[in-house]
Order: C-alpha cells, then structure tokens, then sequence
C-alpha cells in the first residue's frame, strides 16, 4: 500500500503504537505517555513521550515516576538507535519497532500497533502525540 497519491502527494502507509503507564496492571487504568511511530518506505522510526506526573499519581499515588521516566528515555534512545541503543543499534526500524511494541506487563507497556497513511511521518507523529497523549 505505501506510494499512494492523493492529490500529488505521495502516501506511505505507517504503523503507530500508544505509550501508555498502567501504574496498577491489575486494575487496567492507564495514562497515555507518549507515542511511537513507524515508516518502513522511510525507515522513520520516532518516538514523542510526555509524561504528566499527577495524572500518574492520580491513578496510583506511590506510581514510580523515576522509572517510569528512565523507561521512556530508553523508548527514545532504542528509536534514534546508535550506540547508546545498545544491542538494538543493530537492528533494522522495523526490527526495532516490533521489539518496542511486543506485549510487556510492566508499568510502561504499548498499546495496540494501528496503520495510516501519510506524506511526512515525522508530522504524522507530532499530530498523534498532540491529539492522544498531550
């Protein structure tokens, strides 16, 4: 699907994930912190994370904020890859992607992978981050 156009612009298709913090995983209540996305006709891969401490602290007063903080500096430095990625610096976007949105119980966890289409995915980004997690 990725190259369509729509009114001369060309479309890829991309695959985005929320970032959510479920402080309790056993009483499922999340708090959106930030979001992924992927363009394989682009190898974009990008992460935008805000996290709003009292929302967290509103569904569990004892969260821990300073993990839940190192976790998505670790989301962000696995996305721009590199040597400080690690072992995924490696791996290709996609690789990356997949590995970052596989299922986890932990206090940071992924939502579901969705799919679009888009000329800039870069903005694309930046309209999800500012309509579901801002």
């Amino acid at each position: 699907m990725s190259g369509q156009e729509s009114a001369g612009v060309e479309l890829h298709d991309y695959e985005y994930a929320v970032i959510r913090a479920v402080p309790r995983v056993e009483r499922g209540e999340c708090v959106n912190i930030g979001v992924l996305l992927y363009c394989r006709h682009t190898a974009h891969l990008g992460a935008r994370t805000h996290l709003d401490q009292g929302r967290l602290l509103a569904l569990d007063p004892v969260a821990d904020v300073a993990g839940v903080r190192r976790a998505l500096r670790g989301i962000e430095t696995v996305c721009a890859g590199g040597p400080e990625a690690g072992p995924a610096a490696w791996d290709s976007p996609g690789q990356r992607f997949r590995w970052l949105t596989a299922p986890r119980s932990a206090i940071v966890q992924p939502g579901p992978v969705h799919t679009g289409l888009t000329a800039d995915p870069e903005a694309e980004l930046r309209r999800l981050f500012e309509q579901l997690v801002l």
